[in-house]
């Protein structure tokens, strides 16, 4: 019984001559050195080079645009806790000088003059890479506020993420291949079922099985504070079980869409010739199983890299529901405070990584795929 489905006589003939054709000129040129091409290799080398450039700009374009917009909608949402503070002060007494360096010695500035005066400030110690002082927690600079939440964000989005493309894209290329059987259906259908439920939904049901329904797990924090934090047993213990949650929400809400993606790509590959000829020379299964696998992946892998990035802006809800201190939680608490500086900080690190993501993604399928690299076609 073979593999895939029976396709008509003609096909088989045409593929039979293929792979007679192909391999009568595999066996007559295998004995030819294949010469060295520098000049091509160069080519090559400008090709990419160019392509990164012309990335390069876009992004730091994109960047802009993103940071300018950001900035214009945080400054006019209501509520300003600086000016706040200041009128409060003045409400106990002090004059306008005194309640001035006073909130400046507050917050570590006093936003005064035009809107434009303040954005252009705030292009200029961007490009120092100077994203301000905190106005929720005075004195705390926004760098030292993100860089440790990115780092509890980056261990559930990495774990959770690599777990689900490695399952589904497995069970995925089975899905394609047994698309007609009961396997295929119920492959299908679960990925169906999850990519159609919300992160926060899945979070809450996770959230109910197994700390409430079947309390093995804990419900929320990233670690116990019984523990001294370092590379010692229990503490490392605690981190693990505080971030099995997150990271089992992020692998079902990502499982779904690469179970249907990679049975779509599946299906498409399977339609080629060269799986015809494959299946005709009487290939095990195994390599038939790899052949098809290795070329539907192809497309799969600018998913992975964009998924990673859209992510770390997706992690609102998760972190929320598990409390976890990371780049999500942080971002909510930064707009319940009306922290100008910490919004338009965490609002910069999500565009960058979604930009980043979309240049590692192009990049990488330009050295994963030949075709890309030389402009041609297979």
């Amino acid at each position: 019984m073979k593999l895939f489905a029976t396709r008509d006589a003609s096909r088989a003939d045409q593929g039979d001559r293929t792979g007679h054709a192909g391999s009568t000129g595999a066996a007559g040129t295998a004995d030819t050195p294949i010469a060295p091409d520098p000049a091509g290799r160069k080519a090559a080398g400008r090709a990419v080079r160019r392509r990164f450039a012309g990335h390069l700009v876009r992004g730091l374009a994109m960047i802009w645009v993103v940071t300018t917009i950001s900035f214009v909608i945080i400054r006019n949402i209501p509520g300003n806790p600086v000016l706040g503070q200041y009128e409060k002060l003045i409400e106990r007494g002090m004059s306008p000088d005194q309640a001035q360096r006073a909130t400046a010695a507050l917050y570590g500035f006093l936003p005064t003059g035009s809107l434009w005066q303040q954005y252009v400030d705030y292009m200029k110690a961007l490009l120092h890479l100077d994203l301000g002082q905190s106005l929720s927690t005075p004195g705390a600079e926004v760098t030292t506020l993100i860089g440790h939440a990115a780092s509890w964000t980056i261990l559930p989005v990495l774990g959770g993420t690599l777990l689900s493309f490695l399952l589904g894209v497995t069970l995925g290329v089975y899905a394609g291949i047994k698309r007609s059987g009961k396997l295929g259906d119920a492959l299908a259908i679960s990925g169906s079922l999850l990519h159609g439920v919300p992160q926060y939904v899945l979070g809450l049901l996770v959230l109910a099985i197994f700390t409430t329904l079947w309390p093995i797990l804990p419900a929320g924090g990233p670690v116990d504070v019984e523990f001294t934090p370092g590379l010692n047993g229990p503490y490392l213990a605690s981190l693990i079980q505080h971030a099995t949650l997150p990271v089992l929400t992020y692998a079902l809400a990502s499982y779904g869409g690469w179970v249907l993606a990679m049975k779509s790509s599946v299906a498409t590959v399977l339609g080629d010739d060269f799986i015809l000829a494959a299946e005709l020379r009487g290939m095990s299964r195994w390599v038939l199983f790899r052949y098809i696998a290795r070329n539907a992946i192809l497309p799969l892998f600018t998913i992975l890299a964009l998924s990673l990035g859209m992510l770390f802006g997706g992690a609102i809800f998760i972190e929320r529901i598990f409390n976890y201190p990371g780049l999500g939680l942080l971002l909510v608490n930064s707009i319940g405070a009306r922290d100008y500086a910490l919004m338009g900080g965490t609002f910069l690190v999500t565009t960058v990584a979604v930009i980043v993501a979309n240049i590692a993604a192009d990049l990488l399928y330009a050295v994963i795929d030949p075709r890309v690299r030389t402009g041609g076609a297979a």
